[in-house]
């Protein structure tokens, strides 16, 4: 599998718009591009799904370990004919605390891939040398095979650079000038995901695909991916947790609705594909507009998203608010994570949201963002009592309580406290996980769904 790794100095040089030009650029040449994001991220993967036609997948060594990154992306990329990742933050930069864990680095080392790396040039000439330099020796198991110059300013900024870099001996495989008009709009969490701008983001997308083309060397890009040697792992398949979980498949097919629309945009493609294998129907519905759960509904996962954004819409839709209320009043299977939660709280921002949950939520000054270490504090239809996962926070609001009687996880690092509630049949929490490191909750959860009448 051919395969890049676009990473960076720093965050904000320039990432996604390169990997998702690049994404665009190699799928309009007729190529099937496979798009991965290391880290948690849901945002940057809806861009590249737009840009390839293809689900954008994560690559987490903290929440999945690095045993499953190559199956995982040989999952994802198979019958491709390139896989472009983009990194995460800096290229070094990893889980606080934990060495390489999550980094970009990492991700390139578990896939033995190359790294073409973005460098914001607006403010440097023959600098450039001495910090690609800096990133090329740092770990000699990392193989950076070139540059990508973003936010060239001049044709005489670009000849100063492409000298100190023929210099260093680092190839230059692109030049990008400045072009406000082709960034993506940003807000609290950062950018504005794509079902909230799709027509925009179509044109966007088509336009970084320009811009990629015309400034960068896409033969020589293709032909430094093809240098990455094979894989030596078994791709990853939803099915093989059925063997080793907790119990059998469910015994008759359960419908598991799972929010969606522009208020409910973040999701692991794995998680549906991890229900289904265990036996579920999944069907996508939308709070923002639906005013009924999907016909026969048994289990209702409500990921994450931007609820704070739409509290006035969901509040509205008053009816659909009341069919959550009794499907969890029934004793109903419900997993909610972050968005999922605030949607289950009597309110957010004042405004009546679901009334599951004895909590009130709203806007806060304060970002949450991190990486936690959890154990389950309550059996639930996730996973029973002292179940152990790794996760992530990501958000800027708050719920008062923080956690019911029975809270959901404990967190042992880098904090230690209890965080989430379970109710009856209702897990919600502010953690994000990743199913595929403990196949047994989707499948815990789908013969939850299966059992409920």
């Amino acid at each position: 599998m051919p395969r890049l790794v676009i990473a960076a100095p720093s965050s904000g040089s320039g990432k996604t718009t390169v990997a998702t030009g690049l994404m665009a650029a190699f799928s309009e040449r007729g190529l099937a591009v496979s798009p991965h994001k290391a880290g948690p991220d849901y945002i940057d993967p809806g861009y590249h799904a737009l840009a390839t036609g293809r689900p954008g997948r994560n690559l987490d060594a903290f929440m999945c370990g690095p045993e499953l990154v190559a199956p995982l992306f040989a999952h994802g990329a198979a019958g491709c004919d390139l896989a472009v990742v983009e990194g995460v933050m800096g290229l070094y930069d990893g889980a606080a605390g934990r060495g390489e864990l999550a980094s970009t680095a990492q991700v390139a080392k578990l896939l033995r891939a190359p790294v073409v790396l973005v460098v914001d040039a607006s403010s440097q000439s023959r600098s450039v040398a001495a910090l690609v330099h800096g990133f090329a020796s740092f770990d000699p198991q990392v193989r950076l095979g070139g540059v990508i110059l973003n936010k060239v300013g001049s044709d005489r900024h670009e000849v100063m650079l492409r000298e100190a870099l023929e210099e260093a001996g680092m190839p230059v495989l692109g030049v990008l000038r400045r072009a406000p008009q082709v960034a993506a709009p940003s807000r609290h969490l950062g950018l504005v995901p794509v079902a909230e701008r799709r027509r925009d983001a179509v044109a966007s997308v088509a336009a970084l695909a320009d811009q990629v083309r015309a400034g960068c060397d896409l033969d020589a890009l293709m032909a430094l991916a093809r240098t990455a040697p094979p894989l030596a792992c078994e791709a990853w398949a939803p099915g093989e947790f059925e063997a080793r979980g907790p119990g059998r498949s469910p015994s008759r097919r359960p419908v598991v609705a799972v929010a969606g629309g522009a208020a409910f945009t973040f999701s692991y493609a794995e998680h549906a594909e991890l229900l289904t294998a265990a036996g579920a129907e999944v069907v996508t519905f939308d709070p923002l507009r639906d005013e009924s759960l999907p016909e026969g509904t048994t289990g209702l996962v409500i990921g994450g998203g931007f609820p704070e954004v739409y509290a006035p819409e969901l509040s509205a839709n008053e009816p659909l608010r009341k069919a959550v209320a009794a499907f969890a009043a029934a004793g109903g299977p419900v997993a909610a994570e972050c968005a999922g939660l605030l949607y289950l709280a009597r309110s957010l921002d004042g405004k009546p949201m679901c009334g599951v949950l004895d909590a009130d939520a709203r806007m806060s000054e304060r970002l949450t963002l991190g990486y936690r270490e959890a154990v389950a504090v309550s059996d639930s239809v996730l996973a029973p009592a002292g179940t152990r996962l790794r996760g992530h926070e990501f958000h800027r609001t708050v719920i008062e309580p923080g956690a019911g009687a029975c809270p959901a996880w404990g967190f042992t690092h880098p904090e230690r406290r209890v965080e989430g509630f379970v109710e009856n049949g209702v897990h919600a929490s502010y953690l994000h996980t990743h199913w595929a490191a403990e196949p047994s909750v989707a499948l815990r959860f789908a013969e939850a769904a299966a059992a409920h009448r």
